[in-house]
């Protein structure tokens, strides 16, 4: 690490500590004395030889606040950086779910539906999980992970996976010049996560829609759309499984779709006072039966919808148990220099919320009314029990085989 990187990372840890310092929303911070956690890692970056372990230590500071909300968003690197094959917690165990073709990983005969058992000497716990991922996947990027694996029939091994890594440019020019090629770079990236992050619809006759929502980031135009469609069948199953959560407002538009009344959403404790968070009927809002499906990968906005629907019993909740990450925060977007420019934030918890019957979601999660779970040998033949025991229970007939054909997944534009 340069000296120049060196002092970009304290300025970094500065600013980001200075941003928790003013709006966490606990100002007591659960007892942990901030300014030393800041010190501590201000002493750790000024003797660290790497930028990234640099960024790791900063992260650690806020970490050490043990909020799911609170994060670093680190400087983006100057590589795209995929391992190519994607993994998720199923209960307690950790599955392989897709594997992009021809990839390093598919090579060495990694398959969906493969167990991990460890990932560079760590092993996977529910408890922690997120933690490992953001380390590999945004903190630390590794050139290739060393996989401990056990296949659906029982057999274990172990296995070295390569990453993709292609360089990008270092200096992105946003100015217009040289044609505006950065502009126009960054604006297909925005493109295609738009496209992967689209509602998608799939239909069994009158009785039956099934939509599957990834991320709570759309208007209320584009709920107003669900829900028409919605309105058009007896029943709805809405799949928030993998959805992370987002926006406080696109979730009020989707409740506002389903509840023929007004529903409190959660009262918010934080350094100020505030109203509650409220969501208020649509003048049409869709009035049959409601199955709303999470998995490990709900957070957020999403758990708060489906724990939503259990207490106003408004429809029943199927599938894994959710990750317990929900608290209100706000994005802290942060830069350094002048010309060249460097972009880095903060997520902060601004509020914890705690909902009509008292309690918070956070580090709980939405027990499911109803508890499936996938097996590695359904995940390796590509069947979802799990939908398909949803619109078993709605009175459609559905095959786990058909279920899992109806969401088809897509990678990345490369």
């Amino acid at each position: 690490m340069t000296n120049i990187e060196r002092d970009r990372a304290l300025e970094i840890l500065q600013m980001v500590g200075n941003d928790v310092k003013k709006h966490y929303y606990d100002p007591k911070f659960h007892g942990v004395d901030w300014d030393a956690q800041v010190a501590q890692a201000k002493a750790k970056v000024e003797k660290e030889t790497s930028f990234n372990m640099a960024m790791s230590h900063i992260a650690a500071a806020l970490d050490s606040l043990h909020d799911s909300h609170t994060f670093l968003i680190p400087p983006r690197h100057a590589y795209v950086h995929d391992y190519e094959f994607r993994y998720q917690m199923v209960g307690q165990h950790c599955f392989i779910t897709e594997v992009r073709p021809k990839s390093d990983a598919g090579t060495k005969g990694l398959k969906a539906g493969d167990e991990i058992l460890t990932i560079d000497g760590y092993t996977v716990d529910r408890t922690d999980f997120w933690k490992v991922q953001y380390v590999f996947d945004v903190l630390r990027p590794q050139p290739g992970l060393r996989l401990e694996v056990r296949d659906s029939v029982g057999n274990a091994r172990q296995v070295d996976v390569a990453a993709v890594m292609r360089e990008k440019k270092r200096v992105a020019d946003l100015t217009g010049a040289n044609a505006g090629a950065d502009i126009f770079d960054l604006i297909r990236q925005g493109e295609n996560r738009m496209h992967l992050l689209r509602p998608q619809y799939f239909e069994v006759g009158n009785d039956l829609l099934i939509l599957k929502v990834p991320e709570f980031i759309f208007t209320v135009q584009a709920a107003d759309e669900m829900i028409g469609k919605a309105r058009k069948h007896n029943a709805l199953i809405l799949d928030l499984r993998g959805n992370p959560g987002g926006s406080v407002e696109s979730l009020k538009y989707l409740l506002a779709g389903v509840f023929d009344k007004e529903v409190k959403i959660a009262d918010r404790i934080g350094r100020r006072e505030a109203k509650p968070d409220v969501a208020k009927p649509s003048h049409d809002p869709f009035r049959g039966k409601l199955v709303v499906l999470v998995d490990s990968r709900s957070a957020s906005a999403a758990e708060l919808f489906a724990r939503i629907v259990q207490l106003e019993k408004r429809g029943i909740v199927m599938g894994d148990q959710s990750s317990g990450s929900v608290m209100e925060a706000q994005h802290f977007n942060e830069k350094l220099g002048l010309d060249t420019v460097i972009f880095f934030g903060a997520s902060v918890t601004e509020w914890d919320l705690i909902m009509s019957d008292g309690k918070s979601l956070e580090h709980v999660g939405v027990a499911p009314d109803q508890t499936i779970l996938p097996s590695g040998q359904d995940i390796a033949n590509g069947r979802d029990p799990v939908l398909a025991e949803a619109a078993t229970s709605l009175g459609v007939k559905l095959s786990p085989e058909d279920a899992g054909k109806a969401f088809p997944f897509e990678w990345p534009v490369e």
